[in-house]
């Protein structure tokens, strides 16, 4: 059985290090594994591939690759994999759910902290050499204590069950919006349905967005949502940057709608110079790093190589994407 690799996404270039195909070719003595480390090379590479692992594969490849049977995203979003073929196929995929439950987590909580404490307004006093005390204690909305804030959590995944942990512990309120409100999340102190999406947000400090990419989440904050929360509050994102109207939100932080932002995520990336998001004074921009761990690569492979065992021991893979709705299902 032949496996095919290929981590190359825009500037991202991984390869497999010989390392992990020794211990793979001791492990899996069936299986052929071919690292692609040029993107020319791997339409030979999926002809007789059975699984494919990388961080997307084209779909003009796809289509092209008749014996696939069952491919791994190394990330946990898969909303570039979800075109028409291989949503119409029976081709299993798999994502790498789990692997950010650790460094989200605590990114978000730093941005929480950079926000609640004025450090965006003091690195700026910093850069001029000016101590000015007050200027950092009344910023926007004045700096305030985590303990007893209220925490809204949209998306109870492992990024965004683990928040709801850790915030809890740090005294935080916090209650969490999914799709199936019966479902406790550990940490919340209630869980609430789509539905009350607007209440949520209105009644919230900190709005974190932890969803995956979906029709239904595609443009999730739009104008009526921003309006919904208070004009003293912080929108975190680290989803993906289709899930908020940035033209909305834009408007929203320039106006003094909200108290500031964090974005780690964005519509276009890079993002542009010229967009209108760099000169806010409001919002912290980090360039899509809340999911790096220097941990990543190695435990993306020990997931794949885990269902690799089970893929060729006939046992049900974990982490399997429902390609309809468009995430794995916990």
């Amino acid at each position: 059985m032949k496996v095919a690799a290929y981590f190359h996404l825009k500037e991202v270039r991984w390869s497999l290090h010989d390392a992990t195909l020794a211990r793979w070719r001791e492990r899996f003595p069936q299986v052929e594994v071919v690292s692609v480390e040029d993107g020319a090379d791997l339409t030979a590479a999926l002809a007789d591939a059975e699984v494919f692992v990388g961080w997307r594969i084209p779909p003009e490849h796809f289509v092209a690759a008749r014996r696939l049977r069952w491919m791994h995203s190394a990330s946990a979003g898969i909303e570039d994999w979800l075109f028409p073929e291989l949503v119409a196929s029976d081709v299993v995929l798999t994502n790498s759910t789990g692997l950010h439950s650790v460094c989200i987590p605590e990114h978000v909580l730093g941005q929480m902290l950079v926000l609640a404490r004025n450090f965006h307004e003091a690195q700026r006093l910093q850069q001029r050499s000016e101590w000015n005390r007050f200027a950092v204690i009344a910023y926007a909305s004045g700096v305030r204590e985590l303990h007893g804030s209220k925490l809204a959590i949209l998306g109870a995944g492992p990024i965004g069950a683990n928040l709801a942990r850790l915030a809890a512990a740090l005294g935080m309120q916090v209650r969490v919006l999914r799709r199936d409100p019966q479902r406790p999340v550990p940490g919340a102190e209630a869980v609430w349905g789509p539905e009350r999406l607007h209440e949520l947000l209105g009644w919230a400090d900190f709005v974190v967005l932890s969803v995956p990419l979906t029709a239904e989440t595609r443009g999730l904050i739009g104008a009526a949502e921003l309006r919904a929360m208070r004009s003293d509050a912080f929108l975190i994102n680290i989803a993906r940057g289709e899930v908020v109207d940035e033209e909305a939100l834009a408007r929203c932080l320039r106006a003094g709608g909200l108290a500031g932002a964090a974005l780690d995520v964005f519509t276009e990336e890079p993002l542009p110079p010229g967009h209108p998001f760099w000169s806010l004074p409001n919002l912290v921009i980090t360039p899509h790093i809340s999911g790096y761990t220097p941990t990543y690569f190695d435990r993306m492979l020990e997931i794949f190589a885990d269902n690799l065992a089970r893929y060729l021991d006939g046992r049900p893979l974990v982490n399997v994407v429902d390609k309809t709705l468009g995430y794995a299902k916990g």
